[in-house]
């Protein structure tokens, strides 16, 4: 089975950097434009094989929060729904992560909620 022309990513040549003495590497000022990259800008480093891949880190996150946002609209899921649900799921993530600390399941039933 072979990937569609769109999972394809192209691969191109840029250009050849020089390491400097403490590590760092300078990416050529039209390539910063090219991704909006400013200093100070996070960047991803991944290891592939003996390569290394520089991934923005704005990219990634701005990905990862699309997913996220397409996700729950194709559910049908909107903001008011998802902030309902936020003190009973910090409850469980907090029982879950502390039980030495979370209340009982029966102490949680004597207290009225509002």
């Amino acid at each position: 089975m072979s990937p569609s022309d769109d999972t394809i990513l192209p691969v191109e040549y840029l250009t050849t950097a020089r390491l400097g003495e403490k590590g760092q590497i300078t990416i050529p000022k039209e390539y910063r434009d090219a991704c909006a990259l400013e200093a100070g800008a996070p960047i991803t480093v991944l290891q592939l094989g003996s390569g290394l891949l520089l991934i923005p880190e704005h990219t990634r996150f701005r990905q990862l929060c699309d997913r996220v946002a397409t996700t729950f609209a194709s559910h049908g899921i909107q903001a008011h729904d998802l902030l309902t649900t936020l003190p009973e799921a910090r409850e469980r993530v907090f029982a879950r992560t502390y039980p030495q600390l979370a209340p009982s399941e029966r102490a949680r039933k004597r207290v009225k909620r509002k």
